[in-house]
């Protein structure tokens, strides 16, 4: 008597779901022996970029093993079971075996070297088209995944197609929504270089929209994103121009101090691009509501900058001294 499909996937998932305990259990040796986080050049802690957790695991960045040395993951997770999944993942309907898949790949794709196994095995655009499940578990599932992946700047050239898709994502999904952070992280990894900046122009007011409407998990989130943004002075214009009229009320003692170092890393990039451009005619384009407007010649602003010189931080002191040397 021939099996159900479904049933024939699950049964086939079992070998590959113990040998992912194993692989979690060589995750957490790795995180102890202090392996390193495996982030593109450039990250910062700030903007830049971070790896996403499974469930019911550590919220802290994935970690890497050694480079250059024995890979303990290789004995748990091969490239052969890699396209296994990956087979499953394109032949099941079943969302909650595609929600198994995919955190198991997520979790792979923690290491670097299963990051260019994925890709070489075309398993990028296998995963990238999860996100068409109409199913919010199964897209989250799938943006972890891709956030892990787009740690790498080779895999960043071919999941750039799916930067718009992630922005009307973020853009319907609900506010401080699960897959709403899952896609800002993907989104913050993608940022950290210039390369497709471009492509998220469309989407800076929502952005922004985000930074005040979103709880403090979403805000400091999209804040990564808009500091990843702003340190392109190419992006500069389209920033500045996007209304922010409550941009001007972050700048307090009492926002959370996460959030209040990346408002002025924030402010601090478009200073810099807008001492550049002292004289241009183009400013006088810039509305009242405008993010040039909060940032140029308004003297709450200044008088806020000067109350946080006080702040109890030093890190936030030292930012904004950075700011207020980048108005001179």
């Amino acid at each position: 008597m021939k099996e159900p499909a479904g049933w024939t996937l699950r049964v086939g998932l079992v070998g590959l779901a113990a040998a992912g305990v194993a692989y979690g259990l060589y995750r957490v040796t790795s995180r102890r022996s202090g392996g390193a986080s495996p982030r593109p050049k450039g990250l910062g802690s700030l903007g830049g970029g971070e790896a996403s957790g499974s469930p019911g695991l550590s919220s802290s960045p994935h970690r890497a093993p050694p480079q250059g040395g024995s890979d303990g993951s290789k004995s748990v997770l091969e490239a052969p079971h890699i396209k296994s999944l990956l087979h499953l993942l394109e032949s099941t309907e079943d969302s909650s075996v595609q929600e198994q898949i995919l955190v198991t790949l997520s979790n792979s794709a923690a290491f670097s070297v299963n990051q260019d196994i994925i890709r070489n095995l075309g398993g990028l655009s296998v995963i990238g088209e999860m996100l068409s499940v109409p199913v919010t578990n199964v897209k989250q599932k799938t943006l972890n995944a891709l956030n892990n992946l787009s740690m790498n700047t080779k895999n960043q050239e071919e999941l750039k197609i799916y930067i718009t898709k992630v922005c009307e994502e973020v853009e319907a999904s609900s506010v401080n929504s699960e897959l709403q952070l899952a896609g800002l992280r993907f989104l913050t990894n993608i940022s950290v270089t210039n390369d497709y900046h471009y492509m998220m122009t469309s989407f800076i007011p929502n952005f922004l929209h985000l930074l005040f409407e979103g709880n403090e998990r979403t805000q400091v989130q999209v804040l990564k994103v808009l500091v990843n943004l702003s340190a392109n002075p190419i992006m500069a214009e389209h920033l500045l121009n996007s209304q922010a009229p409550l941009l001007l009320s972050l700048f307090d003692s009492c926002i959370n101090k996460d959030i209040l170092l990346r408002v002025l890393v924030f402010a601090t990039n478009l200073t810099k691009s807008m001492s550049h451009d002292k004289g241009s005619a183009i400013h006088n384009l810039y509305n009242e509501d405008s993010v040039f407007s909060t940032l140029s010649d308004n003297s709450l602003f200044t008088q806020k900058l000067a109350s946080l010189l006080h702040h109890y931080d030093a890190e936030v002191k030292e930012q904004v001294a950075k700011l207020i040397m980048q108005q001179c």
